[in-house]
C-alpha cells in the first residue's frame, strides 16, 4: 500500500481506486479535491456513492469522514445530487 493508504477514510480499495484514476500522493488528492478525485473514480465505478465522497473529503482534511461539519456534508451532498 502506498501514502493514501495512511490517510483517514482511504482504504486499499479506495487507494487503488485513486491510484486508477492517477492519483498517488497527498498532494495529488489535496491539489485534485475530494469532487474532481471523486468523479474520477465514479467514471470507472459507478457505484461510487456519497460515503466514498465523504470520505475522500474527510481525507483531504485529516479527519474521519464523521467529523466533517454538518456545512460541509451539506455542500458535497448538494454536489453529489447534482451528479446522480
Amino acid at each position: 500500500m502506498g501514502e493514501l493508504s495512511f490517510l483517514p477514510n482511504i482504504g486499499k480499495d479506495t487507494e487503488q481506486q485513486l491510484n486508477d484514476a492517477g492519483i498517488y500522493t497527498v498532494e495529488q488528492l489535496i491539489k485534485t479535491g475530494s469532487k474532481q478525485a471523486w468523479l474520477k473514480i465514479k467514471e470507472a465505478d459507478p457505484s461510487a456513492c456519497i460515503h466514498r465522497l465523504y470520505g475522500l473529503e474527510g481525507a483531504v482534511r485529516g479527519v474521519k469522514k464523521s467529523e466533517l461539519p454538518e456545512n460541509i456534508k451539506n455542500d458535497l451532498k448538494q454536489f453529489y445530487n447534482s451528479i446522480k
